[in-house]
């Protein structure tokens, strides 16, 4: 899968506002979660969230509209629903999930 299979909505609305609760990006990652055998949550790899320049974002691989179109619809209706933004992702593959740096 090529880095423009992937979308980043950003904790940040269009107007420029940041969008509230600030875990808003983890908890829609939660929904499509599992418990592992480690008793810890996984995160689904179709559906994390991570930070990029400081903003809590979500990152959605766009095959998951074929995985399991109502999530896929339930994400991008929260999106559009809540006026954030919705970029492809253009980070390279080996940057870990976590602070990382979006080149503009």
């Amino acid at each position: 899968m090529e880095d423009k299979d992937r979308l980043v909505i950003e904790g940040v609305r269009k107007d420029g506002s940041r969008f509230r609760p600030s875990d808003w990006s983890e908890r829609i990652a939660a929904t499509l979660a599992r418990f592992g055998r480690d008793h810890r949550l996984h995160y689904a790899n179709a559906v994390h969230p991570c930070v990029i320049d400081g903003t809590k974002c979500l990152v959605v691989e766009r095959d998951l509209h074929v995985e399991d179109p109502a999530a896929f619809e339930f994400i991008m209706n929260f999106a559009r629903t809540n006026d954030l933004r919705i970029v492809t992702d253009r980070r390279e593959r080996d940057e870990p999930v976590g602070h990382e740096r979006r080149e503009h």
